[in-house]
Order: structure tokens, then C-alpha cells, then sequence
């Protein structure tokens, strides 16, 4: 193997290998630690920015912070692209950087060094400065390469997506025939509130999830009468994605735990057949010497 193949081999270990029994040193903990902290970091300057004593008084350290960030972040991303052809073997030089670019995580990590180059390529004004600062937030999603908690939601979003899906376009269906009722009912009284489906799916969406503002409302007896029964299943609606979440979190556990006990009993097992090895050496010696 020439050295730059075992150098992009040690990289890929260090920002992919989560098993670290196997890859002793330092080094292996890098991407584990060093960046989580920083990303920590960057969370926190964020909120101390937006403080008008601290984002004056020391705005110069928030910058020089600004720019060690970027350039780690920057550093990592090329990284990651770079070694993607040994995340994805089966797909190719082409198409598994590709695949990186354009996975959910991807982009994440595209988002968080994006915003601090767009200045330099595009001019920007001071309002659409202030939208790519706000990006920056969304450098949290990063600790989803590390977080084996996110890890586990983003997989079970992913496996009940159908199940969710379902979900939302019930409640979507609901919502609208809601809404067109409740505007034939109030339109008249309340031409203002209730004067498109619009004004009345702003309505429907406040009461099926029992938030209530107070802003909109029914004075019919009948538009009272749909909101009370609009309510009543906004309960049943929003805990239908909470029970499926709620499996899924169980199932993966589980599952995780299965695991985690199987690989306990390769290595008891592993251990055992090491000790009969060297116990049964131990005796051939003895009986080769007796001879």
C-alpha cells in the first residue's frame, strides 16, 4: 500500500470509525472531541453575538473565532469528500463523492462554511448578512457525525417516514376540509378573519393543535361546535406520530441492545477459546516433554 492510500485509509478511520478498540492513539479521538467542541463553541458564540455589549466589545475575537472555525470545518469537508470513495466502495470515484455532497449530512456540512464564503464570492447587504450569520446555527446538525442520540433519531425518522408521511397527509386532508366548512360557516359574521380558505386553514391549524391564540375564532354556534370537535381530534392527531416515534425509539433500543449483547458474547467466547488454546499447548508441551 503506497502512503498516500494508508494516509486517506488512517483519515477515513479517524472521521468514520466509531469502534476505537481497534485504532489506538490520539489521533482516533480527534474528530470525536476536537470538533464536537467546537462545534459547542460556536453555538455559544452565536448566542453571546447576539448581546449588543458583547457583540461590540468583542467583536474581533468573535471574528479571529470565525475564521479558525472555517478553516477547520473547511479542512474536515475536503476530508470527508475525499475519503467518500471508501464510505461508498461500491459506487465509484464520481458518484460516491456525489453521494456525500448531496446526503442529508452532506449538506449540513456544506451549510456550515457556506455562509462565510458567500461574502467574498457574491457582495451581500446588511439584511442578507445577517440571514447567512443566522446559517450558522446550523452547525448543531454536525454533532449528528458524532452523537450516537441523533444518530438514533435520524435513523428512526428515516425508517418510519412512510408511517409519518401517512401522518401529515391526514392531517392535511383534515385541515382543509376544516377550513373550507368553518369559511362557509363565519364568512358572513367575520368577513375579515374569514375571508378566504387561507384566513380559515390559519384557524384550523391553531385549534387541531390546541395552541389557541385567540386571534381567530368561531361565534356561530356551529362554527363552535366544528372548532370543539376540531380540537378533540387534534389530541388524537398529534399523539398518532408520537406513538410510531415512540415504537420506533423502542425498537431500535432493542435492537442496539441485541447487538451490543451479541458482541459481548463473541469476545466471552473469543476469550474462552483463547484460554482452551493456550491450556491444551500448555498440555502437549507437558506430554511431549514426558515422552
Amino acid at each position: 500500500m503506497s502512503r498516500i492510500k494508508k494516509f486517506k485509509t488512517e483519515i477515513f478511520h479517524i472521521l468514520y470509525t466509531r469502534d476505537k478498540y481497534n485504532y489506538k492513539g490520539w489521533k482516533y479521538y480527534i474528530d470525536d472531541y476536537f470538533i464536537s467542541s467546537l462545534i459547542i463553541l460556536n453555538i455559544l458564540v452565536i448566542m453571546l453575538e447576539s448581546f449588543v455589549h458583547f457583540s461590540v466589545h468583542y467583536n474581533s475575537y468573535f471574528l479571529a473565532f470565525e475564521y479558525f472555525t472555517v478553516t477547520i470545518f473547511t479542512i474536515e469537508y475536503l476530508m470527508r469528500l475525499w475519503v467518500s470513495n471508501l464510505r461508498f466502495p461500491k459506487l465509484g470515484w464520481f458518484r460516491s463523492r456525489l453521494k456525500y455532497i448531496f446526503s442529508f449530512i452532506g449538506i449540513i456540512d456544506l451549510l456550515a462554511i457556506l455562509p462565510f464564503y458567500i461574502p467574498f464570492i457574491y457582495p451581500i447587504d446588511s439584511n442578507q448578512e445577517r440571514f447567512l450569520r443566522l446559517l450558522r446555527i446550523f452547525r448543531i446538525f454536525k454533532l449528528a457525525h458524532y452523537s450516537e442520540s441523533l444518530k438514533l433519531v435520524g435513523k428512526v425518522l428515516g425508517e418510519k417516514k412512510r408511517e409519518l408521511l401517512i401522518t401529515v397527509a391526514s392531517t392535511f386532508i383534515l385541515l382543509l376540509l376544516v377550513s373550507a366548512i368553518m369559511l362557509e360557516l363565519e364568512k358572513d359574521i367575520q368577513p375579515v378573519k374569514f375571508n378566504n380558505i387561507f384566513g380559515a386553514f390559519w384557524w384550523a391549524m391553531e385549534t387541531l393543535t390546541t395552541i389557541g391564540y385567540g386571534d381567530v375564532h368561531p361565534l356561530t354556534g356551529w362554527g363552535k361546535f366544528l372548532a370543539g370537535i376540531t380540537a378533540i381530534f387534534g389530541i388524537g392527531l398529534v399523539a398518532i406520530p408520537t406513538g410510531i416515534l415512540s415504537v420506533g425509539f423502542l425498537e431500535e433500543i432493542n435492537k442496539k441492545k441485541k447487538k451490543n449483547k451479541n458482541i459481548t458474547d463473541r469476545k466471552r467466547l473469543l476469550k474462552k477459546n483463547r484460554r482452551k488454546s493456550k491450556k491444551q499447548m500448555v498440555l502437549n508441551k507437558n506430554s511431549s516433554l514426558n515422552k
